[in-house]
């Protein structure tokens, strides 16, 4: 259903550390750089990050939150891990989160923005 996804950010060569480390534990790898552009993707940019200069920090309150599939939960550690070592915040630790209808593990991190990104897989029972 969707092709790709972009996010608005303040810096970004600061954005580019952020997103390469951390999209990497995904794997995907920078493949296109413009000057106010960068996608990353596996095959073809899927996610972009785009220059805005002097947008201020996404709001708490937005809702908004990017959602990606890991292919482990020691992928999901991994992008966790990698985004707080890169100037991210946690907002809300690697861990299994049991639901209604399915239960999956997940890690919540802000990028330096404040934009909101979900790292998710769905282990075996």
């Amino acid at each position: 259903m969707l092709d790709h996804i972009s996010v608005g950010v303040a810096d970004l060569e600061r954005a580019a550390r952020f997103y390469e480390a951390t999209l990497a534990t995904l794997g995907l790898t920078k493949l296109v750089t413009r000057p106010a552009t960068i996608g990353f993707g596996k095959a073809y940019p899927e996610f972009w990050i785009n220059l805005r200069a002097g947008m201020p920090p996404v709001a708490p309150e937005s809702g908004v939150h990017i959602c990606l599939r890991a292919r482990s939960t020691g992928a999901v550690d991994a992008f966790h891990a990698a985004a707080l070592s890169t100037g991210g915040r946690s907002d809300g630790a690697p861990g299994l989160r049991p639901h209604d209808r399915v239960k999956y593990y997940a890690a919540f991190v802000v990028d330096p923005d404040g934009n909101r990104v979900e790292a998710v897989t769905f282990p075996d029972p």
